[in-house]
């Protein structure tokens, strides 16, 4: 399945060998340990280290019902009439299909996927920039494109990655892919990354936007048994990145509800970085009161996070 798809998750794996996720896991090492192929968070892909980067035919199929829930929640950050920006990205293409509803929208990107999401949405503009097209992600890169945006400002930065980790922040395989991303988050007053628990952790070969220029973080729950993704969203929060958690509410098989419906958890900031609005759209429970929490409150929120 890695060979054939380039990667694969575990529980799809567990799903077609028909048994569980522990004994995928144990097996998955075990080929690991014989070169065969690599693990990554929730699943393994071939062996490439730091410079391979999966195409997006690989990508589409990891955490999908994770990046739905992400994409359901991060859609609640977007307002009416406002102007932002969205990176190229699985995760980022399922989030541009939900902003077909905002009225008044205006979408810059460089990601054809995200374009082809919106290009029917009356009431959204699309701005494209120019650039020199990457097969892989479906992306516009280089030159034309770094170029386009220059001078550019607008309120929030969507953007994903291939890994996220506190000491480096959001980073990617493609050097080609890094420079465009540094280019729009250097066009908005806040950066809001979408990242899945598979990359919490992950350190690839370009880094895009350092930690302290990350204003929230859009994640799915990390599994009860994974240490690290836990261990580094406390990293993240103690640095004072905001967070916030969505879980797919619905079978065990992971469907994700509508937006409404999605229960959020954030991680507040220590204290109030760049502007940053909590953003609570209409019907979210918010598990933690964003301003007026007792001082540790929010480490202790996290820990009870890596508890479950």
């Amino acid at each position: 399945m890695v060979r054939a798809n380039g990667a694969v998750s575990l529980r799809e794996l567990a799903r077609v060998v028909q048994t569980s996720e522990v004994t995928v896991r144990r097996d998955v090492r075990a080929l690991e340990a014989e070169g065969l192929l690599d693990r990554r968070h929730g699943g393994a892909v071939l062996p490439g280290g730091f410079t391979r980067e999966s195409g997006f035919p690989q990508k589409s199929h990891l955490a999908t019902a994770e990046k739905t829930a992400i994409a359901d929640l991060a859609a609640n950050f977007v307002e009416e009439g406002e102007a932002i920006v969205v990176g190229a990205g699985t995760t980022t293409q399922e989030l541009a299909r939900r902003l077909a509803r905002v009225p008044g929208l205006t979408v810059v990107t460089n990601s054809l996927l995200v374009a082809q999401a919106l290009a029917h949405a009356n009431r959204v503009e699309v701005v494209m920039t120019g650039g020199t097209l990457r097969g892989s992600n479906y992306a516009l890169v280089g030159s034309g494109a770094e170029q386009s945006l220059q001078g550019l400002r607008v309120s929030r930065a969507f953007l994903s990655g291939s890994g996220l980790t506190a000491e480096r922040g959001l980073s990617t395989s493609n050097m080609l892919s890094a420079s465009v991303d540094r280019a729009l988050v250097q066009a908005a007053a806040e950066v809001v990354v979408l990242a899945d628990h598979t990359k919490l952790g992950t350190d690839t070969m370009f880094q895009t936007v350092p930690t302290d220029l990350i204003t929230r973080l859009i994640t799915d729950e990390p599994p009860a048994h994974d240490d690290r993704a836990a261990t580094e969203l406390q990293a993240l929060a103690d640095q004072g990145v905001q967070i916030a958690v969505a879980g797919a509410a619905g079978s065990p098989g992971g469907d994700a509800v509508p937006a409404r419906q999605q229960q959020r958890r954030d991680v507040p900031l220590p204290a109030p970085r760049r502007g940053q609005v909590p953003g609570v759209g209409p019907g979210l429970r918010s598990a933690a009161v964003l301003n007026d929490q007792p001082p540790g409150a929010e480490r202790a929120r996290v820990a009870d996070l890596r508890r479950r």
